[in-house]
């Protein structure tokens, strides 16, 4: 383990110059460093933009969808 422990890591890729885009993601999130990858390419290429769109709605649906079952059996269920 190192002096701060890991900071030195965030910080370097925090604190870039000005001119040095930084998009970072979670240890392990892969998932979310494709959704970022999409969006980049998405901005440029139609296809992939609706397909993230679409996906994205998917991504609406499924939340919405815990979230009802939540409020329907109390959040206390959820916890065993």
């Amino acid at each position: 383990s190192n002096s701060i422990d890991g900071w030195d890591s965030v910080l370097s890729i925090l604190q870039m110059p000005a001119g040095v885009p930084v998009a970072t993601v979670a240890l392990n999130g892969a998932r979310n460093a494709g959704i970022l990858a999409a969006q980049i390419l998405g901005a440029h290429d139609q296809a992939i933009g609706q397909r993230l769109d679409e996906f994205k709605k998917i991504m609406k649906a499924e939340v919405e969808t815990i979230a009802q079952n939540i409020e329907a059996k109390g959040w206390k269920v959820f916890l065993k």
